[in-house]
């Protein structure tokens, strides 16, 4: 895919959850104020978070579509990733101001009053809209394998499960007539947020390491270069991922007998082979050795008997 395709459908995507949820969040805020409903307001603020999310992956699809230079020789892709982490701090915040403010109204002297009805209307409808949100930004994200995206829509789907949250505990506040209901499903949805925000953050982890959270490329990868004639034994195989696309070394084996032409002519052979039975791959080097050449300190990269070890 064209990354400038990509970058207009990344902006697409971040335009319609900017409005979505800057809608969702005044409409809750303003109702939770007016119904006295402490976890309406909650979940209001949570969404103007994502609003600031989105603003985020607006700026940064701005950024990966910045051709390659001299100081970012691979190009802008990884600053999604960065972008990743940088939300997962910013829902972690949020969460972490809302345990503090419903923390500080629980043990306040102030009576509490239950909250209106009006304040359920409006939890219902954040429900649909925030669930309507994260299926668009889920499956864009998906089709462009935007991680950024992913994590967005993933962010949206926990403010389904916040919302409903939200409702529940309206619905046992009106039922019990205890408005302490109210606060303490804000106080737990608080902490749920937060974990939320720590599992992106360990996900995006891998990305930034240059680890691979699918293993099974490293087989396909063999199997590619196994279909060469004249090639063998691929080694040191390293792969590393920038956002949605793949950066590709390897080692191979070729007589050594063959001239520099004809060896480059088989490591061309090899890297087309890959470019055609993988997708979203960016550059792939390959480093031709004579066959039976032996490198004991070469200790990184994958070759096909670690895989067999992993797999056992």
């Amino acid at each position: 895919m064209a990354i400038q395709v990509r970058e207009k459908k990344i902006i697409k995507a971040s335009w319609i959850a900017i409005i979505g949820n800057a809608a969702l969040s005044i409409l809750k805020i303003i109702v939770g104020i007016m119904a006295g409903s402490f976890a309406v307001i909650a979940d209001g603020i949570d969404s103007a978070s994502d609003v600031l999310t989105s603003l985020i992956t607006l700026f940064t699809a701005h950024i990966i579509g910045r051709p390659p230079d001299p100081t970012y020789p691979y190009g802008y892709n990884k600053a999604d990733t960065v972008a990743t982490k940088l939300l997962a701090f910013i829902i972690f915040f949020a969460g972490a101001q809302l345990a503090i403010s419903t923390s500080e109204r629980l043990f306040s002297p102030i009576e509490s009053r239950i909250p209106d009805t009006i304040a359920i209307y409006v939890i219902i409808i954040s429900i649909i809209g925030k669930y309507a949100l994260a299926f668009y930004l889920k499956k864009t994200g998906k089709s462009i394998d935007s991680q950024m995206l992913i994590a967005n829509a993933r962010n949206m789907q926990n403010d389904v499960v916040i919302s409903i949250s939200v409702l529940v505990g309206l619905v046992f506040t009106f039922i019990l007539k205890m408005p302490i209901i109210d606060l303490l499903t804000a106080f737990v949805v608080s902490f749920y947020i937060m974990f939320i925000a720590f599992r992106i953050f360990m996900q995006s982890n891998r990305d930034l390491m240059d680890g691979m959270d699918n293993t099974e490329i490293y087989q396909k990868i063999i199997n590619c270069t196994k279909n060469v004639v004249g090639v063998s034994n691929p080694h040191r195989i390293r792969v590393r991922k920038m956002a949605h696309q793949y950066l590709i070394a390897l080692d191979v084996e070729i007589d050594g007998n063959l001239s520099l032409h004809e060896a480059h002519a088989l490591s061309h052979l090899v890297e087309n082979k890959i470019k055609e039975n993988l997708s979203n791959v960016y550059d792939v080097l390959v480093h031709p050795e004579p066959t039976g050449n032996i490198e004991p300190d070469e200790a990184y990269g994958v070759s096909e008997d670690k895989l067999g070890k992993e797999s056992k």
